[in-house]
């Protein structure tokens, strides 16, 4: 298998850091790089936009998340580590699901291998996106 980046859509929750872990490890055996793709849920976009959370607080969160993960990614691997974010649903696109923006994400990077968290009955937008992902994704997908 030729795989040369890897995605791993995380939402900063402990099966996203989970499964971005083993994002880490596909990349390093495949000498790829690595690709993290923040999915903002639609209610913590709706509570950041109604003044209800700190906007900055979140940034915060999402970037302690971030340099754990790209520290890790350094200590096993050189590869690029990049990351984006995306929001998980939109009130004026009504296809836009946690899973198709996890998709569209891996086709305008070019992705060639996807990591999504998997956890039954999850209510996180990345969580819930798995399905989709497994069933839709041209690309091969693991599930942590």
């Amino acid at each position: 298998m030729d795989i040369d980046l890897v995605l791993a859509p995380v939402d900063g929750s402990d099966q996203s850091e989970r499964a971005a872990e083993y994002a880490i490890a596909v990349a390093e055996r495949y000498d790829a790089d690595l690709h993290l793709l923040f999915v903002i849920d639609e209610r913590l976009r709706r509570d950041i936009d109604n003044g209800d959370v700190s906007a900055a607080a979140i940034a915060e969160e999402h970037q302690a998340f971030t340099e754990r993960l790209e520290s890790q990614f350094r200590d096993a691997h050189d590869g690029a580590f990049e990351t984006s974010s995306a929001t998980a649903f939109s009130e004026t696109r009504l296809m836009q699901t946690p899973g198709s923006v996890v998709l569209d994400v891996a086709e305008d990077i070019d992705a060639d291998f996807i990591v999504v968290p998997r956890e039954e009955g999850s209510e996180e937008a990345v969580g819930r996106a798995a399905i989709y992902v497994i069933e839709y994704a041209s690309q091969p997908v693991l599930t942590v």
